[in-house]
């Protein structure tokens, strides 16, 4: 059965607005998981509703080992999301992947800890599938608004999080290298794994600012990330962002066909019904709703 669509946008560095919005308005959207990043920008695309969420908050004043992201999922699926496109800037471990160039993310490696990454716990444990952490749906209409964009491309990319809020060192960047990882960052996990809890089919577009500190000179040892750079890449890439959000959301189809992750928590969830803890379950009233009024 088809629905409508309704698109929440995550905005990293360098993506704070979400133009030609239609009906815009910043709405306050309460958790039970703490206070989320910001505000939630509503408004529409023609016939897409969508919802805007700026990870850092506007202005940036939160680091990304500080980020809620629970809460921040939360908001996005009570105000009705459908899907999630996030979009991050990332440090390049790869020479073909310059500065200025769009991924498309397709792989995860979790470097980070301490950080929350999970709606379930104690008296109700569940276990989604990561296998495949990314939409390839969304992923490839995120792909061809980067191109629609004129934007350089590259997809299939790996990235790995860590945990922030500093830079790698340079051992750390070239063991990623090994590792099989293209780009790096500090924001895009826990914010899958939790939106695949959630049921919201989530993919990733990594705008490349820099490279990362793996690359080798006679002077100083290498070079090394410096957030001027970063920056001012930033500010580069934020135009093209922008314009290839607006062009994602403007060719999805009427309407929206069903994902398999949309049922992604179905036989997930382990714990005996008489088992449930009651507090855990009434936060979960957005993240889980479909499942527990079954």
């Amino acid at each position: 059965m088809t629905s409508p669509w309704t698109i929440g946008i995550i905005g990293g560095s360098g993506l704070y607005a979400i133009e030609g919005l239609e009906d815009a308005q910043w709405i306050p959207v309460s958790s039970p998981w703490g206070e989320p990043s910001d505000e939630v920008l509503c408004g529409r695309i023609g016939d897409v509703r969508v919802r805007f969420l700026p990870r850092h908050g506007r202005g940036h004043p939160i680091s990304p080992h500080q980020l809620n992201s629970r809460a921040n999922i939360d908001v996005l699926k009570r105000t009705g999301c459908t899907d999630i496109l996030a979009v991050s800037a990332v440090g390049s471990l790869r020479e073909e992947l310059e500065p200025g160039r769009f991924t498309i993310v397709e792989q995860f490696i979790d470097r980070t800890h301490g950080r929350a990454n999970s709606f379930f716990g104690n008296g109700l444990v569940a276990h989604v599938s990561m296998a495949d952490p990314v939409c390839p749906r969304l992923s490839e209409m995120a792909a061809a608004a980067i191109k629609a964009a004129k934007g350089k491309l590259a997809k299939g990319a790996t990235y790995i999080a860590i945990e922030g809020p500093q830079f790698s060192t340079r051992a750390e960047s070239r063991l990623y290298r090994e590792w099989g990882a293209d780009v790096i960052g500090m924001t895009a996990l826990p914010e899958a794994q939790l939106a695949r809890e959630a049921e919201l089919p989530y993919a990733l577009i990594g705008m490349v600012t820099d490279y990362d500190c793996w690359r080798a000179s006679e002077q100083w040892g290498g070079e090394a990330v410096d957030v001027g750079q970063v920056v001012a890449q930033m500010q580069a890439n934020s135009q093209l962002a922008r314009d290839a959000v607006v062009r994602f959301i403007k060719a999805l189809p009427a309407k929206r066909a069903p994902s398999p992750i949309d049922t992604a928590l179905d036989d997930a969830v382990i714990t005996a019904p008489d088992q449930h803890d009651p507090a855990l379950l009434a936060k979960l009233d957005a993240v889980a709703g479909r499942l527990l009024r079954e």
